[in-house]
């Protein structure tokens, strides 16, 4: 299983680490437009593998797309990162440049591979790549929801004073502060509904402080968050690698399901070796919907800026 990372940022060398420390990939590697940059972050993490315990080979080339041939799963983080104040939407301009330029040097070179996306606006690039690459739809996948799900588990476990192994919940919607659905009503702690212990005021808590959970940590930090997204994009990777099968709420392109068509947004999918083997009908309640409608009327609106 050979991995190319495009954007040895801190997201994109997050994504490496994780990647390599679950030791299931033969090769990963980074490419940056930075000189020395990708090659730089390679090595550092290699001088990690005796300490590690990981056999993976990290390499890194500044912006040489031959060294990524042949690989399996391909993975665009590259873009400007957000600033405090900025919406993942003002990020639009700039990226779909950089996206559209990456996806067709990587498919150059691996013309087989799954792309998983991550830079921002994540749904509507996500679209740009199915409308730009012709890939089949299964390959081409957006991040989001694997991302916005964790920090919703995260938020419910520390409402429930529980441990995030007791939680189990599921983000789907857009992947923006106004656009996420969690899904709060199917949330459960060890298999008993969270309302059981939390009440509606603090559910609702929950549910805001996980849609603003970017913004919150661009706030504290100066920029966007890197260890979490690096994690679910290795969560991913590893069960496309593996072939687990295993549900992620992310970022694909619709076709009557959920009633939606002609878009990217976040829903429950299976990830195999074939990318998404299946979108995972769930049934919602009518207000789910309802937000989940008006998610994707947003998510529309990001899309027609594109001028596809």
């Amino acid at each position: 299983m050979k991995v190319t990372v495009v954007g040895a940022g801190a997201v994109g060398a997050s994504c490496a680490e994780y990647i390599a420390i679950k030791n299931f990939a033969s090769e990963v590697v980074l490419v940056d437009i930075k000189e020395g940059f990708a090659e730089g972050k390679a090595m550092d993490l290699m001088q990690t593998s005796s300490l590690n315990g990981f056999d993976t080979k990290i390499t890194g080339t500044t912006g040489d797309y031959s060294k990524t041939a042949g690989s399996d799963v391909c993975v665009i983080t590259s873009g400007i990162a957000r600033k405090p104040g900025m919406s993942r939407d003002e990020l639009l301009g700039i990226n779909a440049s950089i996206v559209k330029m990456v996806s067709a040097s990587l498919i150059e070179q691996s013309p087989n591979t799954i792309i998983i996306v991550v830079s921002n606006p994540m749904d509507t690039m996500t679209y740009l790549v199915h409308k730009t690459t012709g890939l089949p739809k299964n390959r081409i996948i957006g991040m989001g929801g694997a991302l916005d799900s964790a920090r919703f588990k995260y938020r419910l476990a520390e409402a429930l004073e529980a441990p995030i192994s007791d939680v189990d919940g599921m983000v789907i919607g857009g992947h923006s502060d106004k656009g996420m659905v969690p899904l709060t009503r199917l949330a459960t702690r060890n298999s008993v509904s969270v309302s059981e212990f939390l009440s509606e005021e603090r559910l609702e808590q929950v549910k805001q402080d996980t849609k603003v959970g970017g913004a919150t940590l661009t706030g504290l930090l100066g920029t966007s968050a890197w260890y979490a997204p690096g994690a679910a994009v290795s969560g991913m990777v590893q069960a496309i690698a593996c072939d687990t099968k295993k549900i992620f709420p992310c970022s694909a392109l619709l076709d009557g399901e959920y009633g939606l068509s002609d878009l990217c947004i976040g829903v429950p999918v299976v990830l195999g070796k074939n990318g998404i083997e299946k979108i995972v009908s769930i049934n919602l309640s009518d207000a789910e919907k309802a937000h989940l409608a008006a998610s994707a009327e947003a998510v529309k609106n990001n899309n027609a800026s594109l001028n596809l």
